[in-house]
């Protein structure tokens, strides 16, 4: 059974740390800013607009140090990471999880934080929140239904996610544990201990700025591990920025997607708002979902 933790009143405190790629306080200023108007303290992390270390926000000691002290705060009620970029990997061995185990906290963010998510879920059974990051809320962005659809999740709010129909669906019915997140990240983890296991489960995928070779090779490389064999259902979200080779392959993403899942009977959603762009959902990691794709739209919600 996956643990839920507790979720967010007014008053208690979400760390903000970055624990991958630098990003500049500037860039966080407004996230901050609308976390606090939402009814949050905020307590600011070091590598939040710290010492820049080449393209991560600091050694791999003191992002470490910093997530870890966020974990370990009985003050911090939950932990965002500003953004992802990548340096996950490069610590999340290194982490120590025991009072995390112990009196679980949120964990929010996307991209290289797949990382994460996949080894609390795999290692630790312990639900995590795949969710907009700082730089989402600049420009006004934080008024839009993604930014808000975080602040629900953040409340415990089950939520019921309604979006488009596509030529490349396949309809039918299916509800288990919801895991996923950035397709390369995924791939990545493969054969590591913080691998996601998707045996009946509905499993996420979105990427942004690969070659479409390179995402043929990664789901590719989930086929062979047996991840896709057994899943309840397949959510495809947004493959922004994706970029072909001077040879072109001669397939978009999606065309090289949809001959892949061709075998499976599981329904299968293309174009889910869960991607890089603006368009991300909060999902919960580790949280029992029924996925619903018809001819008319699709729909996913929480159940519990």
């Amino acid at each position: 059974m996956i643990k839920i933790p507790p979720y967010l009143k007014k008053g208690n405190c979400i760390g903000l740390v970055c624990p991958s790629g630098f990003m500049a306080y500037e860039k966080a200023k407004t996230c901050i800013e609308v976390l606090q108007q939402w009814g949050y303290k905020v307590k600011v992390g070091t590598t939040v607009g710290g010492k820049q270390k080449n393209y991560f926000a600091g050694t791999d000691a003191e992002r470490l140090h910093d997530l870890q002290t966020m974990l370990d705060d009985d003050s911090v009620h939950a932990v965002l990471c500003a953004r992802g970029g990548y340096g996950m990997s490069r610590i999340i061995d290194t982490i120590n999880f025991n009072k995390f185990k112990t009196k679980p906290k949120w964990i929010i963010g996307f991209s290289d934080i797949t990382v994460l998510h996949a080894h609390i879920n795999t290692k630790l059974k312990i639900a995590t929140l795949h969710a907009p990051m700082a730089a989402a809320f600049n420009d006004d962005e934080f008024k839009n239904e993604y930014v808000q659809s975080l602040q629900k999740a953040l409340k415990g709010i089950h939520q019921k996610y309604v979006c488009n129909t596509h030529l490349f669906n396949k309809t039918g019915k299916a509800s288990g544990e919801l895991v996923g997140g950035n397709l390369s990240l995924i791939a990545h983890l493969i054969g590591s201990k913080s691998s996601f296991q998707t045996k009946n489960k509905i499993l996420f995928i979105e990427d942004v700025g690969e070659y479409v070779y390179n995402v043929d090779r990664m789901f590719i490389q989930l086929k062979r591990a047996g991840m896709l064999q057994n899943l309840a259902g397949l959510i495809i979200g947004g493959f922004t920025e994706m970029k072909d080779t001077t040879a072109p392959f001669g397939k978009n993403v999606y065309d090289v997607l949809h001959e892949h899942i061709s075998e499976y009977k599981y329904p299968v959603c293309f174009n889910f708002p869960v991607s890089h762009d603006k368009e991300n959902y909060a999902l919960q990691i580790g949280a029992v979902y029924e996925l619903y794709v018809a001819t008319k739209n699709v729909q996913l919600k929480e159940i519990k």
